[in-house]
């Protein structure tokens, strides 16, 4: 029996005892079966809500394991170490690092990104001095920016 099957039988027995609805206790009576009424009806409209909810959820959450499974098996593809490691996850993350140089001349600091540091050289934004940077690879080095990789 759910919550308004209930509600219908409190009201049945209510109308069986022959209480006076105009009477003190029968106008109490009356509102109580009322407001319960209304919370049986505002407690299966949530209920059928909270379902439908649900379900939305559920599709969504099919839809995202779809998507995490492409990405999976895209990314998967580049990599070429078989492994769940983090060296194949960004090729150009050497784009992101910074380095904090100090000027000989005039001592300013400021940060260059490696690809200046591998150009070999910039002005010093505060006194124009020219710094020139002089990288040494490490023997396996494979950044194909010294040529020290080529055999």
């Amino acid at each position: 029996m759910d919550l308004t099957e209930k509600i219908a039988y409190l009201k049945g027995m209510l109308e069986g005892m022959e209480i006076d609805k105009d009477s003190k206790e029968g106008k109490i009576y009356t509102a109580i079966m009322d407001v319960l009424t209304d919370m049986a009806l505002t407690i299966e409209d949530m209920v059928d809500y909270v379902d439908e909810l649900s379900e939305q959820v559920d599709e969504i959450d099919e839809d995202l394991a779809n998507v995490e499974e492409f990405l999976e098996e895209e990314f998967d593809d580049d990599c070429d170490c078989d492994c769940d490691c983090d060296c194949c996850d960004d090729e150009d993350e050497w784009d992101d690092e910074f380095y904090e140089i100090t000027c000989p001349a005039c001592s300013a600091t400021f940060e260059v990104d490696e690809e200046t540091l591998l150009d070999g050289g910039i002005a010093c934004p505060e006194c124009d001095e020219p710094l020139e940077f002089d990288i040494e690879c490490e023997d396996d080095c494979d950044c194909g920016c010294c040529g020290e990789d080529e055999e």
